[in-house]
């Protein structure tokens, strides 16, 4: 919820904002039970990252529950293989060692150079790490590293899709997102320079 919550003021409130606690699942399949019971039966699917990835899994397996996807800074081609092996690399230094958040270089990985020094985005993205702690890391990146490409599937999905992204995004390619927005039949990509 915190992710959201600079967002969500914005919207007005003609909305009803269900947040799906992807953190306490432990497993992919309780991921995925968690997002079909704890979406509407027509759900208008917002998701950022990993959690994108999800609802577009998510969207290829129950199509008639999705109205529309905002899908922001994902692949549906999964991970690059050198983020595969950097998350490899994290699981093993932490399986050894005791957690104590999220690193500066990491930090560097996921954010844009202008916000790497915001203390409001820092310091919110570092105190979830310690709050959500070394368990709930692990279980995501075990349960979420094997991707399978999805690209192919987009296809079969009809509905409205917004999809944003970002030139300078270090781990998601802007061509991922361009091909994306081809394969969906109603898509609209948003590039942020």
């Amino acid at each position: 919820e915190r992710t959201w919550s600079k967002v969500i003021p914005l919207l007005g409130g003609d909305f009803t904002i269900n947040h799906v606690p992807l953190y306490t699942a432990r497993t992919r399949p309780e991921i995925r039970q968690m997002i079909a019971t704890r979406t509407a039966p027509a759900a208008n699917i917002v998701a950022f990252s990993m959690g994108a990835y999800l609802a577009i899994e998510h969207a290829v397996a129950h199509p008639e529950r999705v109205k529309s996807l905002v899908l922001i800074a994902n692949s549906a081609k999964g991970l690059k293989s050198a983020e595969v092996q950097a998350r490899e690399r994290i699981v093993t230094v932490l399986e050894r060692n005791a957690y104590t958040g999220m690193s500066r270089q990491r930090l560097r990985e996921l954010l844009h150079p202008s916000h790497v020094s915001d203390e409001t985005i820092v310091g919110t993205i570092q105190q979830m790490a310690l709050d959500l702690g070394k368990e709930v890391l692990l279980a995501q990146f075990a349960s979420t590293i094997d991707r399978p490409d999805l690209m192919e599937r987009l296809a079969e999905l009809s509905f409205p899709v917004l999809i944003i992204g970002a030139e300078e995004d270090n781990l998601v390619p802007p061509d991922d997102l361009r091909q994306m927005a081809e394969n969906f039949p109603n898509a609209t990509l948003h590039m942020l320079g």
